[in-house]
């Protein structure tokens, strides 16, 4: 799964890329500046995610705002938190392996 990640600290990004590594998924980052490209790059990030992860504590409005909009108008699942630490990402990880356990397993029952 690719997974999206806009807002937040940048000195989180390579353990947080790590986490989603090692649990199977591409995690793409994004500070959530939306001047510039930066607009540009994060319109073309959403388009490309499974799954838009929105922090609104370290982001800006216009970040967010442009987030759900885009996440909205192309069907993106996404989930805005305040904030989304290493342990919390970890859990979200976990919860993911699990749905994808239990998905196979359904299909393999069917």
């Amino acid at each position: 799964m690719r997974i999206a990640w806009i807002g937040g600290l940048d000195r989180n990004e390579a353990q947080l890329k790590r986490m989603a590594a090692q649990a199977g998924h591409r995690l793409d980052f994004h500070k959530g500046d939306t001047k510039g490209r930066g607009a540009d790059e994060l319109r073309s990030m959403v388009e490309r995610a499974d799954l838009v992860i929105v922090l609104t504590d370290v982001n800006s409005h216009g970040g967010v705002q442009l987030a759900r909009r885009i996440c909205q108008r192309l069907g993106r699942a996404a989930l805005i938190v305040r904030r989304c630490g290493a342990a919390q990402f970890q859990n979200l990880l976990d919860a993911l392996a699990a749905r994808g356990q239990r998905d196979l397993a359904a299909a393999l029952a069917s």
